[in-house]
């Protein structure tokens, strides 16, 4: 069997891949902790962090340097001792509330806390007033004229139909 130039750069290419991606999983494993307290302290700390780079993404799901980076400085954190409002008032003091999953709750992020339950507030009165709006046309009576009128218009539409089914029938 040959090995075609090509097929050894791709070869290359896909062991170089792998290699990057598994020293983050290496670095991640690389960690030690005193205590069980202490990884739980840090992987709750990482998903509540937000990766400045990514956005969408926790530091536990992102691969960025960035994340990789405050990862590792949230390790040394918590091996320090440090607890976890310490930890985050580190990280906000630098990063800003952005980089929390969970801002504090301040004039600056009155938006952020408030819009979403306002917003739904707002749809729901919207939606019962329609509601009451429909039922109120629907439960309506007719008056006699509208009745004779509906009547009528049944009445024609009923011979028209039924016009049309001899004319089908012949």
């Amino acid at each position: 069997m040959r090995i075609t130039s090509a097929s050894f750069l791709l070869a290359t290419i896909f062991s170089v891949l792998m290699d990057m991606s598994s020293s983050a999983w290496a670095a991640e494993a690389n960690l030690t902790f005193q205590n069980a307290a202490q990884e739980t302290q840090y992987r709750t700390l990482i998903d509540e962090f937000r990766c400045p780079k990514c956005q969408n993404a926790n530091l536990a799901g992102s691969d960025a340097p960035i994340a990789q980076d405050l990862k590792y400085k949230t390790y040394e954190l918590v091996k320090q001792g440090q607890s976890n409002d310490q930890i985050r008032h580190y990280m906000i003091t630098r990063y800003g509330d952005f980089i929390s999953y969970k801002p504090p709750i301040k004039r600056s992020t009155w938006l952020l806390w408030f819009a979403p339950p306002l917003t739904l507030f707002l749809a729901f009165i919207v939606w019962f007033l329609r509601l009451r709006v429909r039922k109120s046309v629907v439960t309506a009576p007719l008056s006699a004229h509208e009745t004779w009128r509906l009547n009528q218009l049944l009445d024609d539409e009923s011979k028209a139909s039924a016009k049309q089914e001899l004319r089908d029938d012949r």
